[in-house]
């Protein structure tokens, strides 16, 4: 996803909120919808991590094997060595979390390191560095946080509509708290399958291993259908696949391409490299 591109998803999320204030408090809303913008981005940009690696009881991993690995491909892509962490789960995956560069990690399941051969974690690893260097962390957080809000404000009004002062009829109210919420989370999910798909593209080249980051996802996705992942679906948007077991709405409102075509994509990728 270009720049332009990114900073007009953004700016629809962003005037979805705004709008909202002002269609419902006019300046002062508007400007009460930034401030709590604000806020929430800030809280999730200094916390996300600690919370994600939380929730998923991650502990610091001492593997010399991967921290070679990291160590080789940071050099590659000048950045600075993270810190690496386990999630003792069967299924293969992977994320990355962190505010920034220089504060990011990335945690790996004991299944991917059980179950992948050594050049497919490296594509692996490559995808999450991927996402650290593309400051995909904090794009995706802006635009979940924002979209967040905007369904909270969305059901505070709802319910201040049923038992609260009722200076508008609650029939012009209902479309504006059940669209706005629908579209942002569609420009949301938007922004993180663009974003898988530049992390594939950057990660592919970062470890000139593009066909090895294909295998890895097809063992990754076919575990992902057989073993699922437990955990708030909230998160799934970090994972290099999407973990969770796929029924009709996660497939609907998927934070991930297809793997078919994030595979294709690579093995186009390895052509043009021949």
């Amino acid at each position: 996803m270009n720049i332009f591109r990114l900073t007009l998803l953004l700016g629809i999320l962003i005037g979805i909120f705004l709008g909202i204030g002002y269609y419902f408090g006019g300046i002062p809303g508007m400007t009460l919808a930034l401030i709590l913008a604000l806020l929430f981005n800030f809280a999730a940009y200094w916390y996300s991590d600690k919370i994600v690696l939380t929730i998923y009881r991650a502990k610091p991993l001492k593997d010399e094997r991967i921290e070679s690995i990291v160590r080789k491909l940071c050099k590659n892509a000048n950045l600075p060595i993270p810190k690496l962490y386990v999630v003792e789960n069967e299924q293969p995956n992977a994320f990355a979390t962190g505010r920034n560069k220089k504060h990011a990690s990335i945690a790996v399941t004991r299944g991917l390191l059980e179950l992948l051969e050594e050049d497919e974690i490296e594509g692996v690893l490559s995808h999450e560095l991927a996402h650290i260097k593309n400051r995909d962390m904090l794009v995706s957080t802006i635009a979940a946080t924002i979209a967040a809000a905007i369904s909270y404000i969305a059901e505070m009004l709802w319910w201040s509509s049923l038992f609260g002062d009722r200076e508008r009829p609650v029939w012009t109210i209902i479309p504006v708290i059940i669209l706005a919420p629908i579209a942002a989370t569609l420009v949301q999910l938007a922004i993180s399958r663009s974003r898988e798909y530049l992390a594939d593209y950057t990660g592919a080249l970062l470890c000139d291993k593009p066909l090895a980051l294909a295998n890895a996802l097809r063992k990754i996705a076919s575990y992902a259908k057989h073993a699922p992942l437990h955990g708030p679906a909230a998160t799934s948007h970090l994972w290099i696949v999407n973990p969770f077991k796929g029924d009709i709405l996660i497939k609907l409102f998927s934070t991930h391409p297809p793997v078919e075509e994030r595979v294709k994509r690579l093995e186009e990728l390895a052509k043009k490299e021949l």
